[in-house]
């Protein structure tokens, strides 16, 4: 039996967590209450503004799975919250697919649209799927290497036990949290061979992601700090900021410096002066960083280890 009462308060609450920038609407002026209008809901689900009216009112028809989709998709929802709309609205939840690689148009356009702000796309497990030309002169252009070896966790684990940059414990705690999440990617995709696969290579080869593995953490990404000693630039400060994308399970990684900061000038002076790094310097995968960066006269030496600190 559909629970009216629950489905209107949930979509209720879900509409005003949005605003109309997260969802790729214009600002048009300011609003009286938080989050989406109740007519932009229904444009972005594909129904009429009644229907979706009514739905919020605890007076709709019972919705059918592509309307709850819909909705999903329009309200931004994630996997445990798609799930939960199912079944206050008695309908069986679609079943957790594979990892998706599939990059929407959208994601696209925005990375070719942060012309000084290096970006890249992760999947749920951490593989690198695409990059603008910022982000070559931070993890290289990868285009060189199989998708299999692009994966930002084999990375950080490929580098010895012993090697000095596990002493920073801003490393070690930037690490322990990509671990954590990546067990929830584990929970929510249970059986998939890529990312079991990626669990067991990795507990075979690391005896320090296997301590971090069986302390059983469990906590989603959200946006760190980063510093850089660039040889390009020099010192680079960033603000990491992640960008979901819910249909997909994907993030958007984004490098974004502070305005009128010196690492924003750096940055415009890497975008203008230096050329973007070629895929044919793609290192072996135990040099984490990417290519070797070139600059006006030829390779200089790759930059050192990043230093990224959680700031949650």
């Amino acid at each position: 039996m559909v629970d009216r009462g629950e489905l209107a308060a949930f979509l209720r609450d879900r509409r005003a967590r949005i605003g109309p920038g997260d969802a790729g609407l214009p600002e048009t002026g300011r609003r009286r209450t938080p989050g989406l209008r109740r007519q932009e809901v229904a444009q972005l689900a594909g129904m009429s503004v009644e229907y979706y009216v009514r739905l919020e009112q605890a007076r709709g028809p019972n919705p059918s799975r592509q309307v709850l989709s819909a909705l999903s998709r329009a309200l931004m929802l994630n996997v445990d919250e798609r799930a939960y709309l199912f079944r206050i609205a008695d309908a069986e939840p679609p079943a957790t697919r594979g990892v998706n690689r599939e990059i929407t148009p959208a994601v696209h356009y925005l990375l070719n649209g942060l012309t000084t702000t290096p970006a890249y796309v992760l999947d749920a497990k951490y593989d690198v799927l695409a990059w603008n030309r910022m982000a070559t002169y931070f993890i290289g252009d990868m285009t060189a290497l199989p998708e299999d070896r692009r994966n930002i966790i084999e990375w950080m684990f490929s580098q010895p036990d012993d090697a000095p940059h596990w002493d920073d414990p801003n490393t070690d705690c930037f690490t322990r949290h990509s671990v954590a999440d990546l067990r929830a990617t584990y929970a929510r995709y249970p059986g998939d061979p890529d990312i079991a696969r990626l669990v067991t290579t990795l507990l075979g080869t690391s005896p320090r992601f296997t301590r971090m593995w069986e302390s059983r953490e469990v906590r989603e990404r959200r946006g760190f700090s980063k510093r850089v000693e660039h040889p390009l630039v020099g010192t680079l400060e960033f603000e990491c900021q992640i960008l979901s994308v819910p249909d997909n399970d994907q993030q958007v990684m984004m490098y974004c410096p502070e305005p009128g900061s010196p690492t924003e000038r750096a940055m415009e002076r890497l975008a203008a002066e230096f050329p973007a790094p070629s895929p044919e310097h793609v290192p072996p995968l135990s040099r984490p960083l990417g290519p070797v960066p070139r600059g006006p006269g030829g390779p200089v030496g790759a930059p050192p280890p990043s230093v990224e600190a959680d700031t949650r």
